[in-house]
């Protein structure tokens, strides 16, 4: 293989990563392959002499990792609000998301659960996660904890945790598999097959 081919290929390889990116419904992910591909893009553009494109790849490194940061360390841009469980807009959300939910919890019922708070966190305008549970006496028997796809890196989770009222002591049971990382991220301790943390 001569160099014109391997420096081609280092071209397309970071092309092809950078359109892979806009694929991924997580946020994170995208920017973190688009990190990836800009910055294969920008050293392609530097061997060939391309000043322009490689200034234009290396700003965009350096904008995904600004908004890397922000969302790693809280974003400021995350609300929370209260709602009650029967509110039309809670409703919508399991309504819209149903599918998503389903696939990540299918033994539970969200709406059908027995629950008298509602946690929602929006990001802008856009719904970023809901925390549905029973809260009574300092403590919260969470039905369900979910994150809407764009928003699945623990970051809502983190806000969460952060911003709910203390004290209060959160309760999980029976979590399923694929959510044990999550909690084990956010500082939840398994003690007879519940999952806790005190806030």
């Amino acid at each position: 293989m001569n160099t014109s081919t391997i420096i081609e290929a280092i071209g397309y390889a970071g092309s092809a990563l950078v359109l892979i990116s806009f694929l991924m419904s997580s946020v994170v992910k995208l920017r973190i392959v688009n990190t990836v591909g800009s910055l294969i893009f920008a050293v392609y553009a530097l061997i060939i002499k391309s000043y322009p494109t490689a200034i234009m790849n290396i700003c965009l490194v350096l904008i995904n990792l600004y908004y890397l940061f922000k969302l790693r360390h809280g974003d400021s841009s995350y609300r929370l609000l209260s709602m009650q469980p029967g509110e039309t807009y809670v409703k919508d959300f399991l309504e819209s998301y149903g599918k998503d939910i389903a696939n990540f919890f299918p033994e539970r019922r969200p709406e059908e659960a027995a629950a008298n708070r509602v946690y929602m966190v929006f990001h802008g305008s856009d719904p970023a996660g809901i925390m549905i549970g029973q809260e009574e006496d300092g403590v919260m028997n969470v039905a369900l904890d979910y994150s809407t796809p764009a928003y699945r890196d623990c970051s809502v989770g983190k806000f969460l945790l952060e911003n709910l009222k203390r004290p209060l002591l959160l309760r999980y049971s029976g979590a399923e598999e694929t959510h044990l990382n999550y909690l084990k991220k956010l500082g939840f301790e398994e003690k007879n097959g519940v999952w806790e943390k005190q806030l």
